[in-house]
């Protein structure tokens, strides 16, 4: 405490000018103006002769931003998404922030709250889960989703909204989650039976929750504090942890080549100063502070989760697993989902629809097997669970940038991939929809 004490001296107290020009610190962020606006005006008021500039990017662009060096040179990144700095860190694009900025603790669950390297510093935890509007689910007979697998049940289908991985860190860490915490294979075949229940994929995080609080669709896959926040400011709407859930650290780094290292630590060291952490809990941000102390001065029910229990046989998130497959995953994804929605929806539907049946008749084993054929066609992977830790094979793959084109190997694959996606979930829907019409010439009366 007393290091950023100190450094909160560097540029004179607070409030207190020490030059006529203000000097501009430039941040790059991911985080929304209703997170990143007290913040600033806090901060300036603090520090007068200091000026935040925000640019605001999603995770994926905020990476490009930086790695591509572009002007303004940024000072600070600031993001949730801890794979994103950890492809920053490993691409050499920060530097260490010295000491006095890593308070206790030190991690959360056994996960490190700071990066043990000293790059980049948590100022806020996040955890993942489930949004739902209560009014559009009570409308149509729908029950709140309890865990991740709830959303793979046919009755959401068109009832729930998601973001690309590839447009959001905070997406990207839900289904990295997804595929560490149930294996590869499984983790798949819940992400795209998940898919088959879109109503649709947003351009960015934000329209997640702003779908769920104005009924767009019912269920969204959010970050907690837009799920918190958004019962906060008094929307009809409600969030849940599901079983096994992970808590990370929000994060922020000093980028290398930044004009003013001096006041960009000072910025840190205000985020974790008590006046910092203690605007986390504004109605307007909803975040999770990462000093357990803080806890102390929470409004009354707020999730703390140092306290929150982990199930004893979830595994610790792998940061450098998530960071060396990021584009793969995220490639993946896109292919076999965003940009295969309707494909996907039509045969999924069709495969519940038939799955439904059979369950309530005396099917013929038969039927039974072409049905259990169409649900494999559908969580059909590429791309093996041991291929996607191999270095050498994602590093391939590197994110889609206007104006920018991909490796040949990466065209070739997506190619490969989009194709034979398409036929597959053709083939599905061709054989489910064959087994509905058997099962309705079954029940047909004999002609006379």
């Amino acid at each position: 405490m007393m290091a950023i004490i100190l450094l909160l001296g560097l540029c004179g107290a607070p409030g207190q000018p020490r030059a006529a020009e203000r000097r501009q610190l430039v941040v790059v962020t991911s985080f929304p103006d209703s997170v990143y606006l007290p913040f600033k005006r806090a901060f300036e008021a603090a520090y007068a002769d200091v000026e935040l500039r925000m640019i605001n990017r999603k995770t994926s662009a905020a990476i490009s931003y930086i790695q591509d060096r572009a002007s303004p040179r940024a000072d600070l990144f600031w993001a949730s998404a801890p794979d994103a700095f950890e492809v920053l860190k490993t691409s050499g694009e920060l530097m260490k922030l010295g000491p006095g900025l890593r308070p206790d603790p030190a991690a959360i669950h056994g996960y490190p709250l700071h990066d043990p390297g000293g790059y980049y510093a948590g100022f806020a935890i996040s955890g993942y889960g489930l949004m739902w509007n209560r009014a559009y689910l009570a409308a149509r007979g729908l029950p709140p989703p309890k865990n991740w697998d709830d959303l793979r049940r046919g009755l959401y289908r068109n009832h729930i909204g998601i973001t690309a991985p590839s447009r959001s860190g905070t997406t990207h860490l839900i289904v990295e989650m997804l595929l560490q915490s149930k294996g590869w294979d499984e983790g798949w075949r819940a992400l795209l039976e998940i898919g088959g229940n879109l109503a649709t994929v947003t351009a960015r995080s934000y329209g997640v929750p702003d779908g769920v609080e104005r009924g767009r669709f019912g269920i969204g896959l959010v970050i907690d504090f837009f799920g918190l926040r958004s019962k906060a400011v008094g929307h009809p709407v409600e969030f849940r942890y599901p079983d096994g859930v992970m808590f990370l650290p929000a994060n922020i780094a000093l980028v290398k080549g930044g004009r003013h290292a001096a006041e960009a630590r000072l910025f840190i060291a205000y985020l974790l100063s008590d006046a910092g952490q203690k605007l986390l809990f504004r109605t307007d941000i909803s975040r999770l502070p990462v000093k357990r102390a803080a806890y102390r001065r929470a409004p009354k029910g707020y999730p703390n989760p140092f306290t929150l229990p982990r199930e004893a046989s979830a595994p610790m998130f792998d940061i450098e697993l998530s960071r060396q497959r990021y584009h793969l995953v995220n490639t993946l994804f896109d292919q076999l989902i965003t940009f295969r929605l309707h494909e996907l929806k039509e045969a999924w539907a069709l495969v519940h629809r038939a799955e439904a049946r059979l369950g309530s008749e005396d099917a013929p084993p038969q039927l039974k097997a072409d049905l259990k054929r169409a649900r494999g066609l559908l969580e059909t992977m590429p791309v093996t669970g041991p291929r996607s830790k191999n270095p050498a094979f994602a590093d391939l793959f590197t994110r889609h940038k206007p104006g920018f084109t991909v490796s040949e190997a990466q065209s070739r694959l997506e190619a490969a991939w989009k194709s034979a996606a398409i036929r597959r979930y053709d083939e599905a829907a061709q054989i489910a929809e064959s087994v509905l019409e058997r099962l309705d010439r079954a029940q047909e009366p004999p002609q006379p």
